[in-house]
């Protein structure tokens, strides 16, 4: 019976360290798109016309109700069925993104419903209308009520992200699993991987931390 050699994981330090950089590179860039894609759908939930509100409704219950995976193949593999052909890192970060803006769109609705609405009726007083109203004053007080759950939606994306190894992009499961068809070493790999997969979420976590820590401050 063979036991654990972590020595055959350093010689692809540099392929592991390069799925750490491609995953910073997915978490970062999907959490910008899901928190700004989050604040387009909950103002056209809230606000928008029903012919715009509607479908907008229903993007966000078919992604909600179905899985990270499936959305993944259907960006990257079904769309080019019908001439969108989108590259592999386009589509992971369209997937997470897309994925994970429904939540926050969720959670920044109910944000947006909580501000007082005493807030909206001083801002018209002083000749705010109601875009500006929205951008100034509403959609920054939700967005300062709802960091916490949102920040728990990215490092949820940052976990999430490893599913986007099944679509061919180099991040950090891929590039464990890349080692292992080499070394035939499955459990020394995966440890490494989630070890590294553990420091990302202390780090990220730490940020949010003083994200929170500012946002309460202003507040």
């Amino acid at each position: 019976m063979q036991g654990l050699d972590f020595s055959v994981v350093t010689p692809y330090l540099g392929l592991l360290w390069m799925g750490v950089w491609w995953t910073i590179v997915l978490t970062v860039t999907s959490s910008i798109l899901s928190f700004f894609s989050g604040i387009l759908f909950a103002v056209a939930v809230l606000y928008a016309p029903a012919v715009i509100a509607y479908p907008v409704r229903f993007f966000m219950w078919l992604f909600m109700g179905t899985p990270l995976l499936l959305q993944l193949f259907l960006i990257y593999f079904g769309l080019v069925q019908i001439g969108i052909d989108i590259p592999a890192l386009g589509a992971g970060i369209i997937g997470l993104g897309l994925h994970f803006a429904v939540y926050n769109a969720d959670i920044l609705r109910a944000g947006i419903t909580a501000v007082d609405p005493g807030q909206s009726e001083g801002a018209r007083s002083i000749g705010f209308g109601r875009w500006q109203t929205l951008r100034y004053v509403v959609i920054p007080q939700a967005v300062r009520n709802t960091a916490p759950p949102i920040g728990n939606n990215m490092i949820a994306l940052l976990k999430e992200s490893s599913l986007v190894s099944v679509i061919g992009i180099a991040e950090l499961v891929h590039a464990a699993q890349l080692a292992i068809s080499e070394t035939f070493r499955p459990f020394e790999f995966y440890i490494t991987a989630a070890a590294l997969y553990y420091i990302l979420n202390l780090v990220l976590e730490a940020g949010l931390r003083q994200v929170e820590k500012k946002v309460e401050v202003s507040r």
